[in-house]
């Protein structure tokens, strides 16, 4: 399993009862999770001193409980343990807050491989880093409110952010501003992903680095609908074709139980490394949980699995 362990605003203190409890910065909130399904003792006293509480309802859906939460918050991310990311957070639909931290163990990866890449964006070229050879060029689908985005933005690549909820992406503007990225080559663009890869293979268009991250069922702009596991093995097939001759990476994740690390490891080994070459690994990510409790009082070594993903990489 790949851990994101390197948070300081952020932690899982401890589950239970098909609950998490989390601190995200300075304020307590208990979600839902469904890989949650033991019962321990509520041992930690963060239990009882929650600013947040959603609640699942039987019938699907659910609803927050605020308890002393404001509207919205900011926490912080040490990219590489010194470039500041930060990210606003507001608790909305469906037990969100806008931020996955398990993300940041795969944000670490793509920064170490641009950073390694010898590709990266100058501010001062009068150049266009969209297509620049000398610059490198991410392409980040499904990119929901830009952790992935900033995170490559700020290892100096030029970042083409895609999204079909508009609300997202202006939250994914949001969170570069507060990151002091506001001036960085990111394109924001709110459009269908699939129908986005369709145009930019037509238009000759490459990318260096391409992260994806499909939800399970969703819907486009204009009410596609979107089914993982009917679709994403084309959408795959057809975003290897936006890869530059000297890649450096391809990364997918999975929410989605059937996709396991194995599966995910298969479609980018048939796809990518028979024309690439390259490296291909796949993993559970998590989150390690700093008070698990179990019973009879005792403290257990846990990780929360929180999904699959899928890298690819080029060999140096």
């Amino acid at each position: 399993m790949w851990i994101a362990d390197g948070w300081k605003d952020y932690e899982v203190i401890d589950t239970s009862g098909g609950e998490k409890l989390e601190r995200w910065g300075d304020y307590i909130l208990v979600r839902p999770d469904p890989q949650v399904i033991w019962n321990t003792p509520h041992d930690a006293p963060e239990w009882k001193k929650k600013n947040a509480h959603y609640h699942r309802s039987p019938k699907g859906g659910g609803r927050w409980e605020f308890i002393d939460l404001p509207e919205q918050w900011e926490i912080g991310y040490e990219l590489g343990g010194e470039t500041p990311l930060r990210f606003n957070l507001k608790p909305f639909t469906f037990k969100h807050t806008g931020l996955f931290p398990e993300q940041a163990v795969n944000w670490e990866w793509m920064a170490e491989k641009i950073k390694t890449s010898g590709k990266t964006y100058v501010p001062e070229c009068d150049s266009d880093p969209f297509h620049d050879p000398s610059c490198f060029k991410v392409l980040n689908l499904f990119a929901y409110t830009g952790g992935a985005t900033i995170a490559c933005a700020a290892a100096g690549a030029a970042v083409t952010h895609v999204d079909a909820a508009k609300g997202m992406v202006g939250w994914a503007k949001e969170n570069a501003a507060v990151s002091g990225l506001s001036d960085a080559p990111i394109r924001y663009l709110v459009d269908d992903c699939v129908k986005l890869v369709e145009r930019e293979i037509r238009r000759g268009n490459k990318y260096d680095g391409i992260v994806m991250d499909p939800p399970s069922y969703g819907r486009g702009p204009k009410g596609e609908i979107w089914k993982i596991e009917e679709a994403v093995y084309d959408l795959i097939a057809r975003s290897v074709e936006l890869l530059s001759d000297d890649a450096g990476f391809f990364l997918i994740n999975s929410y989605t139980t059937g996709l396991q690390p194995a599966v995910l490891r298969y479609m980018l080994d048939t796809l990518i490394t028979p024309r690439f070459g390259g490296e291909v690994s796949a993993e559970e990510i998590g989150l390690r949980v700093t008070n698990a409790s179990a019973p009879e009082g005792k403290c257990v070594n846990m990780f929360l699995p929180c999904g699959a993903s899928g890298r690819w990489s080029a060999k140096k």
